[in-house]
């Protein structure tokens, strides 16, 4: 019998590559969408899944909505990938972030008490739930600390999950992802700000690439990798908590020097904290430079993951490493630039 799996958020980046994984497994794929003026596919179109998954309007702000496409699509496992997904968003648009990321997914887990509680339910949590870290790296049994209103409503998220498994006997699981990439992340996130500006400038169509901390700590991995263990965490017998990540940590100026070496530049630094310049040795043309209004209110310096549980339980491990995964982004942004797609 064919699974049948539904993706909120499926036009992100992870809805993306979890509809490809899934379908490559042979799964009826349904994937929900927020509804706009225009409906926006082009990662689908970029993996070639667009023609294959079942599209449907999806507002988790909406319960009776939420009902209405339960009892439509009759899922077996529901992936939720929706919510507002950027921090610094999150401090401009604190009560809209906690509506959707916090109150829409206890509304989904409501949901399938009432309508089946034996539907398999994955919740991205995230590794900014962790924020002024407490333990190096983190584990699943590490304190939360969060530091934004994304974290914080990722956080009642996280805990109502678990509350809803304890409770009701849901196989409700959080998957702790720490940052991962592609060359389908939106540009509002700082790594593909970086390969897609210096492609541009690679191309003449920008000046200079601004930044904020450059000394911020993160765990990059690769999100086609992130995806196969969310999967795995819902064909366990017993629903549980797993961080994905690599177990390693490289800082916001090591990633730019990485993009900008795939770039051709050799990338040499002037200065310090609001005064550091990137520049290519050869040319002498500044590259990078700070910005301080790109600095969070509140700055999560450092975060990096064990993933020994996922692999332990899983049999989850990554395989891209951080190398190749920028030079995966550069070079897609690079065809784009020279394509004059890049916008």
């Amino acid at each position: 019998m064919t699974k049948k799996a539904l993706i909120t958020g499926v036009t992100g980046q992870d809805g993306a590559y979890l509809a490809r994984l899934l379908l490559n497994k042979g799964y009826e794929v349904v994937g929900g969408y927020r509804r706009k003026p225009t409906l926006n596919t082009w990662r689908m179109r970029e993996l070639g899944v667009d023609n294959t998954i079942r599209m449907v309007p999806f507002d988790v702000l909406e319960f009776d909505d939420i009902l209405s496409v339960l009892q439509d699509v009759e899922p077996d496992e529901i992936y939720n990938l929706a919510g507002q997904s950027f921090v610094a968003e999150s401090f401009r648009k604190p009560l809209f972030t906690s509506k959707v990321n916090a109150i829409g997914v206890i509304r989904l887990l409501e949901a399938i008490r009432i309508f089946n509680h034996k539907i398999r339910f994955y919740q991205a949590s995230s590794s900014e739930m962790f924020g002024k870290v407490q333990q190096t790296p983190q584990t699943e049994a590490t304190p939360f600390y969060p530091r934004s209103p994304y974290a914080v409503a990722k956080l009642y998220a996280h805990w109502m999950t678990v509350t809803y498994r304890e409770s009701f006997g849901i196989h409700a699981n959080s998957g702790i992802l720490f940052n991962h990439e592609s060359p389908l992340r939106d540009l509002n996130f700082v790594t593909r700000k970086i390969t897609a500006s210096m492609a541009r400038i690679k191309y003449g169509q920008q000046d200079v690439l601004e930044l904020g901390n450059l000394e911020a700590m993160r765990d990059w991995g690769f999100a086609g990798d992130y995806v196969e263990g969310m999967h795995a965490m819902l064909q366990q017998d017993k629903p549980d908590d797993f961080i994905l990540a690599t177990n390693a940590t490289h800082s916001v100026r090591h990633f730019c020097e990485a993009a900008a070496h795939a770039c051709d530049y050799d990338l040499v630094w002037t200065g310090e904290g609001i005064h550091a310049k990137g520049i290519d040795r050869k040319s002498g043309k500044i590259l990078i430079q700070v910005n301080p209004l790109f600095y969070r209110p509140t700055e999560v310096d450092l975060v990096v993951g064990n993933p020994k549980k996922a692999k332990e339980k899983l049999g989850w491990a990554p395989k891209v490493d951080l190398p190749a995964l920028v030079a995966m982004m550069t070079e897609a942004d690079l065809r784009r630039a020279s394509a004059g797609e890049l916008e």
